[in-house]
């Protein structure tokens, strides 16, 4: 009798952890259900970069002044309300800033379409866009469509101001050129107007191992060169010949956005840095993004925009990691083919 009493303990002990582990796999699976439901929703974030500027000058002044040159400043500023009054239109403007900081797969666009969006949804016909844009470039298809997403800002008939503080080469640099003025750190990179591809090839080690390949295609240059099979020189001549044409694209890209630009000096796939770059018309001037924003906090409303994608319930449980992973898998067979301006 008490061996059935201790069985039948266990058997009840068994039965309320097997019933509590399937709650919790059902409730994650309801939450994975409402998560995919929501997939693409986030926060848009919007911050007052001019009271910002504000309560850094009001600190400073708090710091460096006494109280009775503090009650001075305070009497002065009553009696000019009436001036500030008058020219409160003149701040009645808006410059949005975006940050776009661009990985070589160009991920970001997704987020920066977003951004964009919402600026042209609440826009004013004479508010100004400033984008701080800070990539070395990476796939074609990527930052041509991260560069089409900025040409929608002028589009929309608002003047778009892109400023690079570190480094705009090659696709960061194509973004850079749609703007109505580029304004470049002095020691920020700029340039690199090229396009490059490369891969490695096993088949001189398959060949040695005695491990044969077949590679089936149906049109004469569905492939031209392999990783694993043996390349051609007619496959290089043609892979050569796309890469030549993808930069030709590029140069006019650029060319058609800067005029002004002696294209053929500068679309050589070298890189300046902000000064240089100045006298080559790659950039209007020569200036940090903070001296371009405290510059126009005297005239326009400063808000920076963000959007905010929501945690999958992968993040949150911690399993990202692998999923990291696999994109990481991922991210490097798409490169060894992929051509990257």
């Amino acid at each position: 009798m008490e061996f059935l009493f201790e069985y039948g303990l266990f058997l009840a002990k068994a039965v309320t952890i097997v019933v509590t582990i399937i709650a919790i796999v059902l409730s994650i699976l309801v939450l994975a259900n409402k998560q995919k439901s929501h997939e693409g929703t986030g926060n848009l974030e919007l911050d007052s970069l001019s009271d910002t500027f504000d309560d850094l000058a009001k600190m400073g002044k708090q710091a460096l002044l006494s109280k009775e040159e503090l009650k001075q400043q305070a009497k002065a500023k009553k009696k000019s309300k009436k001036k500030e009054s008058d020219s409160a239109s003149e701040k009645s403007k808006h410059l949005f800033i975006v940050d776009f900081n661009g990985s070589s797969m160009a991920k970001e666009v997704e987020t920066l379409r977003k951004e964009i969006t919402a600026i042209l949804c609440i826009a004013n016909p004479d508010d100004e866009v400033l984008v701080k844009v800070e990539s070395g470039g990476g796939v074609v298809h990527g930052y041509g469509l991260a560069a089409s997403q900025l040409k929608r800002i002028k589009d929309k008939g608002l003047k778009l101001t892109v400023s690079i503080d570190k480094v705009a080469a090659s696709g960061g640099y194509m973004m850079a050129c749609v703007a109505d003025k580029v304004i470049s750190a002095p020691f920020a990179i700029v340039g690199s107007i090229g396009v490059v591809a490369q891969l490695p090839n096993f088949n001189k080690l398959l060949k040695k191992n005695d491990i044969d390949l077949e590679l089936h295609t149906a049109g004469e240059f569905k492939r031209t060169l392999t990783v694993f099979g043996e390349n051609t020189q007619e496959g290089r001549d043609k892979f050569q010949a796309e890469l030549e044409e993808v930069h030709g694209m590029f140069k006019t890209f650029v060319s058609d956005n800067r005029p002004q630009l002696d294209i053929e000096k500068v679309a050589t796939g070298e890189y300046w840095y902000g000064t240089k770059a100045k006298e080559l018309a790659l950039v209007d001037e020569v200036q940090t993004s903070d001296d371009f924003l405290m510059k126009q906090n005297e005239h326009y409303k400063l808000f920076k925009l963000k959007y905010a994608a929501k945690k999958t319930l992968a993040q949150k449980l911690g399993l990202a990691v692998s999923q990291g992973i696999e994109s990481g898998l991922s991210n490097v067979l798409t490169k060894v083919n992929t051509w990257r301006v």
